[in-house]
This record gives structure tokens, sequence and C-alpha cells, in this order.
């Protein structure tokens, strides 16, 4: 809806523009009371009811409002632009001013910043130069310790080295030992079969020898019979000399077996007599005796 308001009267174009201000200000007011009209009370009506068709308006919608003067236009044209242009530098000088301090206020933050960081560098450098420091010293506590640790580590080693050395010395030792003793038991042992041995063999020639003799002497004794063995009983000394030496005796003993004789005595008095001494038994006067043993 386009509403076009009356003449300005004034002769000032400035009393024209500011009436037009105050009517443009207030015209959706001035143009709905004009259509909807006011009721008793001075409000304006909310609507407008045409009994004829029974069309009911409820509202108005002002798209524009505009001088009819020319000059009172064309005023309000150039008022327009310069309130514009006015408005235009001045939200440009505001807007260079608000830059200005913003950049100033920015430049104070950087700055302040700036000195936060140079003091805060300078804090981390003390305390870099503090830790350094203090990582030197543990450094050098350490390697002090580590040194002392590998010394100790060491001596330990060492002297476990050293304990276990002599331990195996002392096995090797017990083993040689133990070998040396079962080499010479083993030795022992062979000595002593080997003497068994030679003592048995020794013994069988022995028994084969006695074997040889008791036959050689029962083959003679068998050979010259009884009767010349008491022959030889009851011929003198001189006699049973050459019968001794032509049998191979250097002497002899008869007895019958039932009468004990003492050998001690008999082979002390075969020693004192001489070769060809002769002891006899009680039973040595029976020529036809058993001979039990001959000597």
């Amino acid at each position: 809806m386009a509403v076009s308001l009356g003449r300005c009267v004034s002769a000032s174009p400035l009393t024209c523009e500011c009436v037009f201000l105050v009517t443009d200000k207030f015209s959706a007011r001035i143009i709905r009371t004009a259509v909807f009209g006011l009721t008793a009370d001075n409000h304006v009506r909310d609507e407008l009811r045409f009994e004829a068709n029974a069309l009911v308006v409820n509202n108005v919608d002002v798209q524009s409002v505009e001088p009819v003067d020319q000059r009172t236009l064309e005023s309000l044209q150039k008022s327009v632009q310069l309130a514009i242009e006015i408005t235009t530098q001045s939200l440009e000088a505001k807007a260079k001013h608000e830059a200005k301090r913003e950049e100033e206020e920015a430049m104070g933050r950087l700055e302040r910043q700036k000195l936060q960081n140079e003091a805060q560098a300078e804090s981390q450098r003390k305390q870099l130069l503090q830790l350094r420091a203090e990582s030197a010293a543990v450094e050098t506590q350490g390697q002090a310790k580590a040194e002392a640790a590998a010394l100790a580590e060491a001596s330990r080693i060492s002297g476990q080295a050293s304990v276990e050395r002599a331990r195996l010395s002392a096995d090797a030792m017990k083993i040689e030992t133990a070998a040396r003793m079962e080499v010479l038991q083993a030795e022992h042992e062979e000595e002593i079969q080997h003497q068994r041995k030679v003592y048995e063999l020794e013994i069988e020639r022995q028994k084969a020898l006695s074997n040889i003799e008791a036959k050689k002497f029962a083959d003679t004794v068998a050979a010259i019979g009884a009767d010349t063995i008491a022959s030889i009983a009851r011929a003198g000394p001189e006699m049973q000399a050459k019968l001794l030496q032509g049998l191979g005796l250097t002497g002899f003993l008869v007895t019958d077996g039932t009468n004990p004789i003492n050998l001690f005595q008999t082979a002390q008095g075969m020693i004192g007599g001489g070769a060809g001494g002769v002891g006899v038994g009680a039973g040595a006067g029976s020529a036809a005796g058993d001979v039990e043993s001959v000597i």
C-alpha cells in the first residue's frame, strides 16, 4: 500500500524535512488511524468492517512513504544521502578508531605476552640449568655408584671364581686321588691275584712233588719189602748207613702206628745223631709189624 502525504506548506526545506521525518516515524499509526478509525477512548480500532459485503480489513501494510513535494523529496534525498555519508564516515572513523584501539590493545597484549614469554623462557632456562646441574650431579653420583658396584661385583665374581677354582681343584685332586686309589687297588688286586696264582701254582707244584716223592718212596718201599726194612731196623749203625746210602736216604723212622712218638724230640735226636740216625718205636722188635711211616 503506497501512501502519499500532503504537500509541505513551510517555506523552509529543513522544516519540511523535519515534518516529513516526524510524519515518517508515525506514518504507520497515522495510516492505521485513517483506515480503521478511533474508538471512544481514542484507541485505533482492530478492524474495519464493510456492512455491504461483509468485508473485514484487520491489518494495513505500509510499503513506502514518499513526500509529494519535489523540493522536499530532493532535500530529503540529499539529507538521507548526507546522513548516510555522515553515518558512513562516522562508522569508518569509529571502525578506524576501534581498529586502532584493537591494534594498540593487540600490540600491548603482544608486548605483554612477549615479556611473559621472555620471563617464562628465562624461568625455563633457569630450571634447565638447575636440571642440568642436578643431572650432572646425579650422573657423577651414579657413575661413582656404578663404579663401586662394578668393583664390588668384580671382587665378588673374583672371589666366587677363586672359590670355584679351589673347589674344582679339590674335586680334581679328589678325582685324581680316587683314580690313583682305584689304580693302586686294581694293581694290588692284580698283585694279590698274581701272588695267589703263584702260590696256588707253587702249592700244586709242591703237591705234585710230594705226590711224586711219596709215590717214589712207596715204590721204593714196595721194591725193598717189609722184611728188608725190618732187617735195616735191626742192623747196626754201619750197616744202616750203607743201606740208607744205597737207598738214597739220610735217615728213617719206623713205627707201627699204635704207639705215639714225639716228633720234636725225634727230630732233635736225628739231628744230634748225625747222618744215619734212626729212631725206632716201641713196637720195632716185631719185624712182621706194619710199617706206618719212614722218614
